[in-house]
């Protein structure tokens, strides 16, 4: 029993740990690609209690009970083990994101007072960074670690009309006239 719970815990800090990795990889990669038609409305004023980026948080949530129902139901053994920490893993970072990056960073829960833990903090400002610049830091748990080693503040994102699969379209800035010809 104790060696299935020691296989539990590292597993489940292991995957929480590349879960943070795996969605900055598919927030810089497909959010802001091929997924940016639904994503976009996460940087886009909310009109609701919901946006339709909502939808992609669930994704990974069928993967993690199939993984804890396996875990759970499976003949013993280590393939079990393992299944149950990582999907644990996966549904610890998902309730941590949720609670942190909708509650805290865009204030859709109430739990403004994570912003005294200065760590919590620091991830807050990092992904304010990225709404208003549309770039790095693309991961939220790891963005100041990530932020502080940018060899730059990210510029602010484009002004001029972009293909669909870039982030943020919008109007091209107006260009100040001389009175003088």
């Amino acid at each position: 029993m104790l060696t299935s719970i020691a296989i539990w815990i590292g597993a489940a800090l292991a995957t929480a740990l590349a879960m943070e990795a795996w969605a900055a990889l598919l927030h810089g990669r497909i959010w802001h690609g091929a997924l940016w038609f639904i994503h976009r409305s996460h940087h886009r004023r909310r009109k609701g209690a919901w946006e339709l980026n909502d939808a992609l948080s669930v994704l990974h949530a069928p993967i993690a009970i199939a993984l804890i129902l396996y875990g759970c139901l499976a003949s013993p053994g280590v393939h079990r083990d393992l299944a149950f920490g990582v999907g644990i893993g996966m549904t610890l970072f998902g309730v941590a994101y949720v609670v942190v990056h909708d509650g805290l960073v865009h204030q859709r829960l109430p739990v403004a007072w994570l912003a005294r833990v200065p760590y919590l903090a620091r991830v807050r400002e990092a992904h304010l960074v990225h709404h208003r610049t549309g770039a790095a830091p693309h991961g939220l748990f790891f963005g100041p670690w990530v932020a502080a080693r940018l060899p730059h503040p990210p510029p602010p994102r484009p002004r001029t009309p972009t293909p669909a699969s870039t982030p943020h379209p919008a109007p091209t800035p107006r260009v100040a006239r001389s009175p003088h010809p």
